[in-house]
């Protein structure tokens, strides 16, 4: 492969940065500096060197993020931070994006990658990947408008949805306007824009807070604090690929 793409797979920079790292004679090639970022490697077997450090060839990158409120899923904001600045130097790439969005204020999993055809096939309504959330809701949720949930909703935009499977798993009195709350798990199998609080909507309650807890065979990490993040294990981006 060309010797700018490999390090721009590393790592170092995009494709335009890279070519000044290289101009500037910071990269060697089985320890000759090497500056035509055309010059082809073995991603395998020739010894790249930046800066005098060994680069180690990767091309994609996953990572399971505990996504705060107040950060944007985007990769570029001008008014609000976004969920890829939450990376460290060292893990920030300029190919990273968010896998779908979370609303500004939802917190909870949100997988960050550039594998692009992963990202696509996580995103496409057609390959139905299951999406669970967390909730509290204004008022209360009986037995009838779990039936509602589950037989498919008409939002009050007239757009329909795919039935979706809701659990309660408390209710009680508050102070709320209904003057009740509903702690509440929904699965959905599709993802509209703001469709959970949507849903609600269209049953007269409001979601108060919500948080993504499962995509497909990904469950969102216990141990990841607001707004911290780890690299997915093999096991967990195979289970997600099927």
């Amino acid at each position: 492969m060309r010797l700018d793409k490999f390090l721009a797979e590393a790592g170092i920079g995009t494709r335009s940065s890279v070519k000044i790292l290289l101009k500037k004679g910071l990269v060697t090639v089985a320890g000759q500096v090497q500056k035509d970022g055309r010059f082809q490697v073995d991603k395998n077997s020739v010894e790249v060197c930046f800066d005098g450090k060994p680069l180690i060839y990767q091309e994609f990158y996953y990572y399971l993020l505990n996504k705060p409120q107040g950060v944007v899923s985007a990769t570029k904001d001008n008014i609000f931070k976004t969920v890829v600045q939450l990376l460290d130097k060292k893990d920030f790439r300029e190919d990273i994006f968010p896998v779908g969005r979370l609303d500004k204020n939802t917190e909870g999993l949100l997988i960050l990658t550039n594998d692009g055809a992963l990202g696509h096939d996580l995103t496409q309504p057609k390959k139905h990947v299951e999406k669970e959330y967390f909730a509290r809701i204004d008022g209360k949720v009986t037995n009838e408008i779990i039936d509602k949930f589950a037989t498919g909703l008409t939002l009050k935009n007239g757009e329909k949805v795919k039935p979706g499977e809701l659990y309660s798993e408390k209710v009680y009195e508050s102070d709320t306007q209904s003057g009740w709350m509903s702690e509440i798990r929904i699965v959905i199998h599709e993802g509209k824009f703001h469709q959970v609080k949507r849903m609600f909507e269209a049953v007269e309650m409001y979601v108060l807070y919500l948080k993504r807890i499962r995509m497909g065979n990904l469950k969102l990490d216990k141990n990841l604090k607001l707004g911290d993040y780890r690299i997915l294990t093999i096991e967990e981006i195979e289970s997600l690929k099927k």
